[in-house]
């Protein structure tokens, strides 16, 4: 994917020199860092592919750290400190302010809980005309602390883009108005859709299940996965079970694998960038996380044609249905082993499934759908402003979706 002309391009002075018949939005877009998680692909999908005739785009980071960092050059950089609300951070965020005075900026995202406590305050201090917070967890995750300070900043915005209906419903429910909310789904980059040879070369006979998720955390419930993949084992022995993902857990996990018997038949690819070459070498895709709002990896999984099995939590309903894989209520690791070795012995289901996961991933989360809907849901809150923008001649084929 190609950068737009301004992403990570600044001036000495640290504004972007810009024409004063330039029409375009400024934008800025605020990311945590640039690591491999959810919402860092999707800062970075966004970031990469607004129209560039449409907006001039800005970007801030709180760490510029992780591997997608290099893709943007030297993006400004707002170190809270160690304390989200001490000295240091109110610093960051009074310097965060005048860099958006100095861009002109018309609309701030913030994409995530820690730049929801920072872009937000900073863009009401510099009288952003719009401001926009996100919601991409279920918040559940969160200290109750955390949760009402997020909640607070909420108040401020104009706007929250909330990745799921489920992330959108646990909003509204905790009082945030739904006049605010706007549900928009993760995009689909073309190459997700795009057929790559297997990362892992496939073998005749043999059947693989993965799953793709970070070892940092353990809502993401990789030893379920390893308890589950212990039971199909019993019965369907030639099994091969791929964890993609790295982090501090994975030690303990490997460790877990082996106690559990699962030699061999557990493959720990570590942290990997060709997630549709993973993908690729898969059968079956899983999610056995306690907690989504909108995965990243269950569309990935589907966008390359495969059946998808994963807990009834969050969002994962908004993807996951009988035409598509299967949902196990929560915890029922019997039910969802049951679900896999049906799915495994039956290559019929399994192309059937994996077809019809393809065409509504692709149809509902691709590139072009959701960044109209954002582009959407820009023009909307601009105008509502009595911002006039180029935008004003112009109209996405796809209408925002927003929640109520």
């Amino acid at each position: 994917m190609s950068l737009p002309a301004t992403v990570g391009r600044e001036s000495a002075t640290g504004a972007e020199s810009r024409t004063d018949d330039d029409s375009r939005v400024r934008l800025f877009l605020m990311t945590n860092s640039f690591e491999t998680g959810g919402s860092e692909r999707q800062f970075s999908v966004l970031a990469e592919n607004l129209r560039p005739e449409q907006f001039r785009v800005h970007l801030g980071c709180i760490q510029r750290i992780g591997p997608f960092a290099d893709r943007f050059g030297g993006v400004p950089e707002f170190w809270l400190g160690r304390n989200l609300y001490g000295l240091k951070s109110w610093r960051a965020r009074l310097r965060l302010s005048r860099k958006l005075r100095q861009q002109q900026i018309q609309i701030a995202h913030a994409f995530d809980f820690y730049t929801n406590l920072t872009l937000i305050p900073a863009a009401r201090v510099a009288r952003v005309s719009v401001v926009i917070g996100s919601q991409r967890q279920l918040g559940d995750l969160l200290t109750a602390n955390q949760f009402r300070a997020q909640a607070a900043a909420f108040r401020f915005c104009d706007a929250v883009i909330c990745n799921s209906q489920a992330a959108a419903d646990r909003l509204a429910a905790d009082g945030l108005s739904r006049d605010k909310l706007f549900v928009i789904g993760n995009a689909m980059p073309a190459e997700a859709f795009a057929p790559v040879p297997a990362a892992l070369p496939r073998e005749s006979g043999r059947l693989r299940v993965g799953m793709v998720a970070r070892m940092n955390a353990r809502y993401k419930n990789h030893s379920g996965f390893l308890r589950i993949a212990k039971q199909i084992k019993e019965r369907m022995p030639d099994v091969e079970f791929l964890l993609a993902g790295d982090g501090p857990l994975r030690a303990e996990l490997e460790r877990e694998a082996q106690a559990l018997g699962l030699g061999d038949r557990a493959i720990f690819l570590g942290d990997r960038r060709d997630i549709p070459a993973v993908m690729a070498s898969l059968d079956v895709a899983v999610l056995t996380s306690d907690s989504e709002s909108l995965s990243n990896v269950l569309l990935e999984a589907m966008a390359a044609g495969l059946p998808v099995v994963a807990y009834d939590v969050g969002g994962n309903a908004e993807l996951v249905n009988e035409k598509r894989g299967e949902l196990i209520s929560a915890g029922d690791e019997v039910a969802f082993a049951a679900v896999v070795e049906k799915l495994l012995s039956a290559p019929a289901l399994r192309a059937k499934l994996g077809a019809s996961a393809r065409k509504f991933a692709e149809e509902n989360f691709g590139l072009d759908c959701v960044r109209a809907r954002y582009e959407a849901c820009y023009q909307t809150l601009l105008e509502k402003k009595g911002v006039r923008t180029s935008l004003g001649t112009w109209r996405p084929t796809t209408e925002a979706q927003r929640n109520g």
